[in-house]
């Protein structure tokens, strides 16, 4: 990371849409990729030189309108438009988290009973999970942080059907991290070592993608329980800024859910007052 992201942002942002995309017509052979500055400065009503001056870190603080502008032109989804705001410092910069665990969110954690489910921090630290969730995740060693998990460890592969999807989006979370956050005294390091061993975490990095966890659909794979498809929710912990609850649901009788159960058994050993 360096001291220029919203420079980076920019020229990234830039290079993933062609002309097509934002409905102009090019001529000739185009020696960049993606549009010129030239065609997103007209497109978002700011002066060429100006916007060079933002790309190349000489000017770093334009208003909030031209980043709406901007936002715009470059055709950002909501999260990534927030993003860009962060970066401009249009947006104060949040604080890392804590990454203790209340006893309230504990207790709600083992509520959810026939649902994996599990508390995350800003850089994907798995902070603590329920049985069900451990018992999930138990293909990995360690089950320890998720972007370690997706793009580390080789479990990941198998684990995640869809892993090129999941590796898009653990990869934008992290960097709506580096906007939200970037003062998180763990993110460099992360950061370091995952682009050092995965070069498709690296590949994806310099993209600046921007993706929030809400929820969706997915399909994993167990080696014990089989495929598995589940729905997530992810909700912030309004006491712990930066904590997120994630919640796995399968769909009640449906093959999913047996294997859950299935596999919270298999899992959970020899329970006290069992026979010998």
């Amino acid at each position: 990371m360096t001291g220029n992201l919203l420079g980076e942002f920019l020229r990234a942002r830039r290079a993933a849409l062609g002309p097509r995309d934002v409905g102009l017509v090019s001529h000739g052979v185009r020696r960049v990729a993606g549009l010129r500055r030239e065609e997103v400065a007209d497109l978002a009503g700011v002066n060429a030189d100006y916007y060079a001056r933002l790309e190349q870190g000489r000017e770093r603080h334009p208003s909030p309108q031209v980043l709406d502008a901007l936002g715009r032109a470059l055709r950002l989804a909501p999260d990534t438009r927030a993003h860009l705001h962060r970066l401009a410092g249009a947006v104060p910069a949040g604080r890392p988290a804590t990454d203790r665990i209340s006893p309230a969110l504990h207790q709600l954690l083992d509520g959810f009973s026939d649902a994996p489910a599990f508390v995350i921090n800003a850089t994907l630290d798995i902070l603590a999970a329920n049985p069900r969730a451990e018992a999930l995740h138990s293909p990995f060693a360690p089950a320890d942080n998720l972007a370690r998990m997706v793009f580390l460890d080789p479990a990941g592969r198998h684990f995640y059907t869809d892993w090129t999807s999941t590796a898009r989006s653990t990869a934008g979370h992290l960097r709506q991290t580096a906007g939200a956050t970037p003062n998180d005294p763990r993110l460099p390091s992360l950061i370091r070592t995952l682009t050092a061993h995965s070069p498709d975490f690296a590949r994806l990095w310099t993209t600046h993608e921007v993706l929030g966890k809400t929820q969706d659909t997915k399909h994993l794979h167990h080696p014990s329980a089989g495929p598995l498809t589940v729905t997530y929710q992810s909700f912030d912990v309004r006491a712990a800024p930066g904590q997120q609850l994630i919640v796995y649901q399968p769909a009640p009788d449906t093959p999913t859910a047996e294997a859950l159960v299935r596999l919270a058994v298999r899992t959970a050993g020899p329970q006290p007052g069992d026979a010998a």
